[in-house]
């Protein structure tokens, strides 16, 4: 009896490990098939390539590392926009499979993926050059790229959160550079946000009977110092989605939201999706600490006067970068022309959540250099 059973148990081991190998070479091989790695051209009423229409994946040397980029144009004439992507190290153009944003009709859009992040991620990039001055300078020399490829004397920037840190640095340092610049979940003194965030989540949960997470809240503060505290940012991206003030509106969870659907997403390779991912932990490594200096840094004092046209997008229930801050930054920064739009059904991502109210700011504000559309008391 015995040795049947041990007989029995090694027969159902196998088995269990057949499944597992066969399980995972079919969720290889549909990895594989979701992952051709071509950006999707643009095709006319014939099925053929769009005329003048650009659809590329291209890595530039931007000083001294390989940085990789998805240009996305119906037609290579219209204003270059570059999109600052948030993190630290985590683009967002693979996002656009699931919330298009139809910015491509009007602009040869840039989704460029930041220094360690994405199609850029490498482990060979010197780690002394992963500072924030640094990305700042990145942003500097895309840009001058993108003018000079693309004959334009000007670009618009836009950032998102931390690519908002960023892009109201650069366009601070060198307006010349720049048509106007867009804060979308704008950074403003993020220690700050995170109070705000915190305070918000708790009663939002204390009102919809969540008492688990308000205890768990509770027990992990956020300080107003770096680096904050390994408990309240272990849970930080699950108490915010989990009362719609994340990434989107929508989005519950980070799993559901971010982690599984960019697997998904066709214009990355398997490679480059797992790069997605290495980049992302790589990014917010304490070694550097880009998340801890956005963090401490006060963009209010920091960044007080801008030379060009100023328009900030922010969701009502945007609590990753605090929407009363945005407001305040917003009307204490000096520039010749501002524009502040509220997107009342959006948190973080308004041109993902609210594309077409976005667009329309877009063609009839922003590129006119007027804030017609902007909340009552900017205009």
């Amino acid at each position: 009896m015995h040795r049947f059973n041990v007989q029995k148990a090694k027969s159902v081991m196998w088995t269990v490990i057949v499944i597992m190998v066969a399980a995972s070479l079919v969720l290889l091989s549909l990895l594989l098939a979701w992952s051709p790695g071509r950006p999707q051209p643009f095709l006319d009423a014939h099925g053929q390539p769009l005329a003048d229409s650009l659809a590329e994946k291209i890595h530039v040397d931007i000083n001294g590392v390989e940085q990789g980029m998805f240009i996305k144009s119906k037609h290579i004439g219209h204003p270059v926009l570059l999109f600052v992507h948030g993190g630290p190290g985590m683009p967002e153009y693979w996002l656009t499979q699931r919330y298009p944003t139809d910015l491509e009709a009007h602009f040869t859009v840039v989704w460029w993926e930041q220094r360690g992040a994405g199609l850029s991620y490498s482990p060979d990039i010197p780690p002394e050059t992963m500072t924030a001055e640094q990305f700042v300078a990145d942003t500097l020399e895309v840009t001058r790229y993108l003018i000079n490829r693309f004959g334009q004397e000007k670009i618009y920037l836009m950032g998102h959160s931390w690519g908002s840190y960023l892009g109201i640095q650069a366009v601070a340092e060198a307006p010349e550079l720049y048509h106007a610049y867009l804060g979308m979940g704008q950074v403003s003194y993020q220690l700050q946000a995170e109070q705000l965030a915190y305070a918000y989540a708790l009663a939002q949960y204390n009102t919809n009977g969540n008492q688990r997470m308000v205890r768990r809240l509770e027990a992990a503060p956020p300080t107003m110092t770096v680096p904050l505290p390994t408990a309240y940012e272990a849970l930080r991206d699950e108490y915010m989605h989990g009362i719609g003030i994340g990434t989107t509106r929508d989005m519950t969870s980070v799993i559901t939201g971010i982690f599984l659907p960019s697997w998904q997403f066709r214009e990355y390779t398997l490679r480059e999706k797992v790069n997605l991912w290495r980049g992302k932990v790589y990014s917010r490594s304490r070694t550097f600490s880009l998340w801890d200096t956005m963090q401490a840094t006060d963009l209010t004092q920091q960044v007080t006067e801008l030379a060009i046209p100023v328009y900030f997008f922010h969701g009502t229930y945007d609590y990753t970068c605090a929407y009363p801050l945005a407001r305040a930054y917003f009307d204490e920064l000096k520039a010749p022309l501002k524009g502040f739009y509220t997107f009342e059904n959006s948190a973080h991502s308004p041109i993902f959540e609210e594309p077409d109210k976005a667009l329309k700011i877009l063609l009839e504000d922003v590129l006119k250099g007027a804030t017609t559309l902007a909340d009552e008391e900017e205009r």
